[in-house]
């Protein structure tokens, strides 16, 4: 099983170096979050919390992931960033295109776009997209964002998006893997469907079995259950070689950590301290 990192809200200039340190021990990816804004009242619960509280507050630093990932990725050499996840819904698929492949570009294909629709009627609204049919509209957007990215001259005319001949060149250097997030019936039918693989979000072990029992269900359904399919989790409450050899064993293929928490840590701890458990974290569990 791999390991990947979770940098989720620390200060924006712990990003390289914390990138670059867990090249240094061999993690295979760092995972970047999203946030658009933070609205001060929310319509929406956050589905990924009991109480459907943020974990987060106005102060808390986002970046861009995308452009998070264009400098780290000029930092490094080898580890792999992805989008964990980016909220297509509130954004249009060509503009989004654009950043995608240069991203994939200039880390020379070490991307990877894990994708959501996004949770907050705001995040929609105040960027002029419908909260409405978002499902729908982001099913459409990962077509077109394949379809473009695959290189060449081509068009679209679907209900959502609608052009006619046009080319993005340089294409990637290779197909940008989709990986789909979300614990929705809907989502989980959408990774099922079209993804490369499905990241969880705050999940205990018991539920996530059973999630990948439905996930391998519906990948027999849609006929896509001979394709490589990456099975990423948080293993929020599995730690620890026992821990970890119960999730791989379980079919999880990319275990998501951030080691400073693990250990107590605040998100805004010096990262020196950071850097000090990143490497005991590689010298337990990676080698």
């Amino acid at each position: 099983m791999r390991f990947t990192l979770a940098p989720a809200m620390v200060p924006l200039d712990q990003l390289v170096p914390l990138a670059k340190t867990a090249e240094e021990c061999g993690f295979s990816a760092v995972a970047l979050p999203d946030s658009v804004f933070f609205s001060e009242r929310a319509a929406a619960n956050y589905p990924y919390t009991s109480d459907g509280r943020r974990m987060w507050t106005e102060e808390t630093p986002f970046a861009d992931p995308l452009i998070s990932a264009a400098a780290m990725g000029a930092c490094t050499e080898s580890i792999v960033y992805r989008t964990n996840v980016l909220k297509l819904g509130s954004r249009n698929p060509l503009l989004l295109a654009r950043q995608i492949g240069t991203v994939a570009n200039l880390t020379q294909g070490r991307f990877e776009l894990g994708v959501g629709v996004g949770w907050a009627p705001e995040e929609f609204e105040w960027c002029g997209v419908p909260y409405e049919r978002r499902g729908a509209r982001v099913d459409e957007m990962i077509e077109v964002i394949r379809l473009v990215l695959g290189g060449g001259m081509v068009e679209h005319h679907g209900e959502f998006y609608d052009f006619d001949r046009l080319q993005m060149s340089p294409a990637p250097p290779r197909e940008v893997p989709v990986i789909v997030g979300g614990h929705t019936d809907a989502a989980l039918r959408r990774a099922a469907r079209i993804g490369d693989g499905w990241t969880s979000a705050l999940m205990g072990f018991d539920e996530l079995v059973k999630t990948m029992e439905r996930l391998h269900a519906l990948r027999a359904e849609f006929g896509t259950a001979d394709r490589p399919f990456d099975i990423q989790a948080s293993g929020v409450d599995r730690h620890g070689a026992e821990g970890y050899a119960e999730l791989a064993a379980a079919g999880v293929t990319n275990a998501t950590v951030s080691p400073w928490a693990m250990k107590g840590l605040a998100t805004d701890c010096p990262v020196e301290a950071k850097q000090d458990a990143l490497r005991e974290f590689a010298a337990e569990h990676i080698g």
